[in-house]
């Protein structure tokens, strides 16, 4: 199968079922030079699923500023790299909005290959108000910074979506109650 025309493509994966990938990210994961990912071990079941071998590259918060350089210097040399996370659309709350940004100040190709993004589907899911939203992202880790930022957000007459991780839902979910009181 020929490869794709160069650029950077960022690919939304599934988010919880691998029968949720589209064709078209399937197609352009398989003829890519690289892909991207946050953890080869999570891509690398996508990808066995897929009966895809592509060759990956570890990029995430953790080492973007060492791997990004890279990834450019290939981009400019005509290499087509797909970008992925380990579920759903890349660059929310991660570290690919940075590639992203730079690819667009130096010209670079970019395609979005578009599919699942968890806020957006909790969202409908949850059947709050869809008309107005504001997406947060992961709130602070200290309990103090998070009071705070709660403080600001607490005035936006919207749906209010937050991401947060397992370890500390529970101490968030108290912070949200104190300072949101009683809102659905």
């Amino acid at each position: 199968m020929p490869k794709v025309k160069n650029g950077l493509f960022v690919v939304a994966t599934p988010i919880g079922n691998l029968g949720d990938m589209s064709a078209r990210a399937q197609e352009v994961l398989t003829r890519v030079n690289k892909i991207a990912c946050e953890d080869t071990r999570v891509t690398g079941k996508l990808l066995s699923r897929f009966s895809i071998n592509t060759p990956m590259i570890v990029y995430h918060d953790h080492n973007a500023g060492k791997i990004r350089p890279g990834l450019l210097a290939d981009l400019r040399h005509g290499a087509a790299i797909a970008l992925v996370s380990d579920a759903g659309m890349p660059a929310i709350s991660d570290p690919g909005y940075k590639l992203i940004q730079a690819c667009i100040n130096e010209n670079i190709p970019l395609t979005v290959i578009p599919g699942a993004n968890a806020a957006l589907t909790g969202l409908v899911q949850s059947g709050l108000p869809t008309d107005r939203f504001l997406f947060q992202g992961y709130l602070p880790v200290k309990s103090g910074a998070r009071l705070s930022e709660l403080e600001e957000l607490s005035g936006i007459s919207a749906t209010l979506i937050v991401y947060e991780s397992g370890k500390r839902l529970a101490r968030s979910l108290a912070d949200m109650a104190s300072v949101l009181g009683d809102r659905p």
